[in-house]
């Protein structure tokens, strides 16, 4: 496979850095290409990992596997993310979750500690990749903390003012479309589908807002 320089310089990994950087700064980083098929499994619970994935292309989920059985969708990785940073970042840690390809997918696989160690040239494109690095952790730290904050109310609909009224912050208006389909919003929440929409019907009648599948009003 041919790695597709363009791309990976428009990743929130490699920002800052151009073409001819990249070229220089792959082979530092050990950096290699994999193809999946659909629901192939890139990582398995209890897998150690010294290597970070980038998604050129497809998707991939992280799934959580219950004792008794079944899984759950606990994140999602599109083309231009990362994932299992964290844990190639803490030596002979044991994944707690499986990375499974969402669809047909191309990953490109990069060294950890090649990344965190600067080259002996010295380069300034590598400093800059460390720091870019260092705000994708901030993000999905800022994220999880957000869910968490969403998820700790004990009702639904306490749940859903405080996803709601955070959307309607973040977009400074009242009027927005959230980036979840019913089911994506119910399973980020962690509450029933369907008692998510009963809920959603209820509060529409109360006169708390309006909704239309992912557009939504909020009203005083």
């Amino acid at each position: 496979m041919m790695i597709n320089l363009a791309f990976l310089s428009n990743t929130q990994l490699f920002r800052g850095i151009r073409e001819e950087e990249l070229q220089a700064l792959l082979p530092c980083l050990n950096a290699h290409e994999k193809r999946f098929d659909k629901d192939e499994v890139i990582y398995r619970a209890g897998d150690t990992v010294s290597e970070i994935g980038l998604v050129e292309s497809g998707s991939v989920n992280v799934l959580v596997n219950f004792y008794w059985g079944g899984s759950h969708i606990f994140g999602h990785v599109a083309a231009g993310q990362l994932f299992a940073e964290t844990y190639a970042a803490i030596p002979g840690k044991e994944l707690l979750v499986d990375v499974v390809a969402a669809e047909k997918c191309e990953v490109l696989f990069l060294n950890l500690d090649k990344l965190l160690t600067t080259c002996q040239s010295g380069c300034s494109f590598h400093n800059r990749i460390i720091h870019n690095l260092i705000r994708i952790s901030a993000g999905k730290n800022l994220a999880l903390s957000e869910r968490m904050m969403h998820t700790a109310p004990k009702s639904i609909r306490e749940r859903l003012l405080s996803y709601l009224s955070e959307q309607a912050a973040e977009h400074g208006s009242a009027h927005f479309t959230i980036p979840f389909s019913r089911q994506q919003l119910a399973d980020y929440l962690g509450v029933d589908r369907s008692a998510l929409s009963n809920e959603l019907s209820k509060m529409r009648r109360d006169g708390l807002l309006d909704f239309r599948k992912s557009e939504f009003t909020l009203k005083n």
